[in-house]
């Protein structure tokens, strides 16, 4: 007869398969995240590792370069009388090699020295535009009204203005804004004539007021 398990005993056995599935699962998780972080150590050495070699490299090059441009000292050419060849052949080799560790060991002190200026780039600064000596649109428009005898409307303030001022980008919309807020700081007026709006400045009010050669004697004289 074939072994018939009942549901309860099913789920049980799944249950524990599917327990056992995680903790496998957790360790070798744990095991491939130990792996990686030693390889990240190793990785991270040997980054440390390239990083020293290539500053020696540069410093060796340049090393080098200064030994093949030096000259050769011509002072140990004179030792053909040898009496002990084997101690005067010694102390000749023992004196060039304690030369050239000399000679190694200073151009590596003064090569790190030298990398650096070799290698900083030149930077330009950009020219930056100097915008503190330009007027501002308000003490544009304020001179422009305080120059003109008539009342002018924003569309022949802003024409005027971008013709005297054809590097400033001028628009008609910014300029009756701030004509209008000119009018609400009580330094500019505002008058309608049918459906156009002109504007004069307070400044040239008062001497309009008041034209030249039309002043009146204030007392008659009495015959």
């Amino acid at each position: 007869m074939p072994d018939t398990k009942t549901p309860t005993e099913l789920t049980s056995h799944y249950t524990a398969q599917v327990v056992g599935d995680l903790e496998r699962n957790a360790k070798e998780q744990e095991r491939i995240g130990a792996e990686i972080d030693a390889l990240q150590e190793q990785l991270t050495a040997l980054r440390q590792d390239h990083a020293v070699l290539t500053n020696l490299h540069q410093a060796l090059g340049a090393t080098s370069a200064l030994t093949e441009t030096a000259p050769e000292p011509t002072a140990v050419p004179s030792v053909p009388q040898q009496k002990t060849p084997g101690t005067s052949t010694k102390a000749a080799k023992a004196a060039d090699a304690k030369r050239t560790r000399t000679k190694k060991a200073g151009a590596v002190k003064e090569a790190p020295a030298r990398t650096p200026a070799a290698k900083k780039p030149a930077v330009k600064k950009p020219a930056v535009k100097d915008t503190s000596a330009q007027p501002t649109l308000i003490e544009l428009i304020r001179r422009y009204l305080t120059e003109q005898s008539e009342p002018r409307s924003a569309a022949e303030v802003s024409t005027a203005l971008g013709q005297t001022h054809p590097d400033r980008r001028i628009q008609t919309n910014v300029v009756r804004t701030t004509l209008e807020n000119l009018v609400a700081k009580s330094h500019a007026h505002r008058a309608k004539q049918g459906s156009s709006v002109f504007y004069t400045t307070t400044d040239a009010a008062e001497p309009t007021a008041s034209a030249p050669g039309a002043e009146q004697p204030t007392e008659k004289v009495s015959s």
